[in-house]
């Protein structure tokens, strides 16, 4: 069984196991209340407090104790259709083909009796998001395994964390357009909580967002479902063509997060090509990546604002109309931010990526209601009027490899950038240790440039980073300039020797083998 497949029958298994973990722990608290009218067995009693009823078919101790027996993969697929029939929340998303001849059904016990040494679904680890985490941990180590193919539902986490701690969805409509797993939708709202107590440290404040999201692959989609609902989190997750059926057309979002596949040739642009979302300029048919652009544009709140991954092509490319599109959103001062990021970060691709972020009111901040819960107020974010100018950061540079061919950005390298960018923003309440000790933005050469417009014109419109941000300073060795001359000058000198005497000997050698010519 290869890791596309097993990845359905892990974490369908590790989902069941995690709402029976939290059942099971009410159930016996329940059973302790009885003399109070409590009753273990009404599903009411589990619905109030946000936990999904199990019914008895589906207990995680009946399958445990029918591990072994030949049947499994029935109980398992009636334990799901019991879960789905008293769920409606979850009717179509939970798997149901654990009964199938081509799965081991020893292998299924085995797994099952792995699974039930694990204990994710109490309140303890829950407060913990332990399941999350090890939802994560699959997510990313089954995208690895896969490749391109795995990488196609998974963003790895820094990306997501930096386009997050960048664009800060505090509160409103949050869109992804190609959501994957919803990894997008679970970091807004780790972030949230993080800063809801103002220190990071897990906050368990009620996340004040609205989720939209849509996904075109009907197995990504059920992935989405259940990584959201293991955390609690609800979401309006649509399954079709973001293209051709968009199923949310009138939606406004305050803050946009995606990454799109790169360069896809069959995506029907030329059955769209009157599309009204095409505002700057018709994308071509053989790419959508600016087709994405438009679409996210289209969304976007008056006060909203968007970031994206998208390859590296997309800053400088001019066939087919592209650059057009391109100079198009700069001229209409929508391009807030642009991000160079390492190479090696995507499961999915060695495509070198860049970060766009897209604003539709430069000239103030989308929250003005302040940061989380209130314990930052709207004063830490006074805001830079940023109209006309663009910020550009190279980010190549950073970031420590995961393993031999992965790379990932650290958390003091997305506090750094995320810190540059907010500095530029001419907001206060960036930590002068995450970005070298700096309380205001100012440029680096061969780090962060902020731009104006007619700078960007002579570069042709076209955005990548490291035509503004120049080169590195070189620090000051304190050597003379006339003494490093003549110590140079002297050093080639002695090299032009050495290099006309090694030319000596080769002639003599070859003199020697019959070839002096």
């Amino acid at each position: 069984m290869d890791a596309a497949e097993y990845k359905h029958v892990v974490l369908g298994l590790i989902f069941l196991k995690y709402i029976s973990d939290a059942f099971e722990e009410r159930h016996a608290q329940l059973e302790t209340e009885r003399a109070q009218g409590a009753d273990p067995e009404d599903p009411d009693e589990y619905r109030r407090d946000a936990i999904f009823w199990v019914p008895p078919e589906a207990r995680w101790p009946h399958l445990k104790a029918q591990a072994k027996q030949p049947g499994i993969g029935q109980l398992v697929d009636d334990a799901m259709a019991g879960i789905e029939r008293d769920n409606p929340a979850l009717k179509g998303v939970l798997p149901k083909d654990y009964a199938r001849p081509a799965l081991d059904k020893a292998r299924l016990g085995q797994l099952i009796d792995l699974i039930s040494n694990i204990k994710v679904g109490d309140e303890a680890s829950r407060a913990k998001d332990v399941l999350g985490r090890v939802y994560e941990y699959f997510l990313s180590q089954f995208a690895g395994a896969e490749g391109k193919k795995g990488g196609e539902f998974y963003t790895p986490r820094c990306v997501v964390k930096l386009l997050v701690e960048m664009i800060e969805p505090y509160h409103g409509r949050v869109y992804d357009p190609c959501c994957g797993s919803s990894g997008m939708f679970v970091q807004s709202v780790e972030f949230i909580r993080a800063h809801s107590n103002g220190n990071g440290n897990g906050g368990r404040a009620r996340a004040d967002i609205s989720i939209y999201g849509q996904e075109s692959n009907y197995t990504t989609w059920r992935l989405a479902q259940m990584n959201l609902a293991i955390r609690g989190i609800d979401g309006q997750i649509a399954q079709g063509d973001t293209f051709h059926s968009d199923r949310f057309p009138d939606l406004k979002a305050d803050f946009i997060l995606a990454n799109p596949p790169f360069n896809i040739s069959d995506w029907g642009g030329e059955r769209l090509r009157d599309d009204p979302r095409w505002r700057y300029g018709t994308p071509p048919p053989g790419n959508a990546n600016f087709g994405w652009v438009q679409h996210m544009v289209h969304h976007l709140a008056p006060a909203g604002v968007a970031g994206f991954v998208l390859a590296n092509g997309s800053m400088s490319s001019n066939q087919s109309g592209e650059g057009e599109i391109r100079k198009a959103l700069v001229e209409a001062d929508l391009v807030d931010c642009m991000i160079a990021l390492p190479g090696q970060l995507s499961y999915s691709t060695q495509i070198p990526a860049c970060l766009w972020f897209l604003r539709r009111d430069k000239s103030r901040l989308p929250s003005p209601a302040g940061r989380g819960a209130g314990s930052e107020g709207s004063a830490s974010r006074a805001a830079t009027d940023r109209r006309g100018q663009v910020l550009f950061i190279d980010a190549r540079k950073l970031g420590r490899m995961a393993d031999r061919t992965h790379r990932e950005l650290t958390d003091a390298d997305i506090a750094r950038i995320a810190g540059t960018y907010h500095l530029w923003r001419g907001e206060t309440h960036v930590n002068p240790e995450d970005v070298d000790g700096r309380s205001a933005y100012e440029d680096i050469p061969g780090y962060c440039k902020s731009a104006e417009l007619e700078d960007i014109r002579k570069h042709g419109h076209v955005l990548t980073p490291g035509r503004y941000v120049g080169a590195v300073a070189q620090e000051d060795d304190g050597e003379p300039f006339a003494d490093k001359m003549q110590r140079l000058t002297a050093q080639l000198r002695e090299q032009q020797a050495e290099a006309a005497m090694l030319d000596a000997v080769i002639a003599a050698n070859l003199r020697e083998l019959g070839y002096g010519g």
